[in-house]
């Protein structure tokens, strides 16, 4: 019975020498060494796209909410309504208002970022059900090039984690209340 257990560590242990000396041959043979990134190290989460408060015009595709995320909250602390002219964005400050343009179709309509998305590669916007068809996206093509032109950005707030975020916004924290109507 020994024997068995010892022969099935030993295996173990060779195993693991053998997986040691395939990674340092690998790593050797790799001729230009990579930089440590965040993305790499395991259970490290992407980098965040920067804000953009330049005000520039983006151009690239938009999606819209899917019906799952009628009367979640978003990362305002609102609650979703597809009937408003609410958007998502990983770029502009929440708080925004802004012009999406269907390049297709030619017609426009302004929204506010109220929510952090699209959680997809190459999607600039997420537009709530009735913004979709005001610019002309067909609810069942669910995806169309558009542009996106900033109107107004909150002022920068120094404090909020989202550079930008209306305060009492992140984090589950309160807004301030009014003295009057202090409890």
């Amino acid at each position: 019975m020994r024997s068995h257990v010892f022969q099935r560590a030993v295996m173990a242990a060779l195993a693991w020498v053998a997986l040691a000396a395939a990674v340092d041959v690998r790593a050797a043979a790799d001729p230009a060494p990579r930089a440590a990134s965040a993305s790499v190290v395991q259970g490290a989460r992407p980098a965040r796209p920067r804000l953009d408060r330049s005000g520039q015009r983006r151009t690239g595709k938009a999606s819209v909410y899917a019906s799952k995320f009628n009367g979640r909250k978003m990362a305002d602390g609102t609650r979703m309504d597809p009937r408003d002219d609410n958007a998502a964005s990983k770029t502009l400050p929440l708080g925004s208002t802004a012009k999406v343009t269907n390049l297709r179709t030619g017609q426009s309509a302004v929204v506010t970022i109220r929510d952090r998305g699209p959680h997809v590669r190459g999607r600039i916007v997420d537009l709530s059900p009735a913004t979709a068809e005001k610019v002309g996206i067909d609810r069942r093509q669910g995806v169309s090039k558009v542009e996106v032109t900033p109107i107004s950005l909150p002022p920068p707030d120094a404090g909020s984690l989202d550079r930008g975020a209306p305060p009492g916004t992140q984090r589950g924290e309160r807004p301030p209340t009014p003295p009057s109507v202090a409890r």
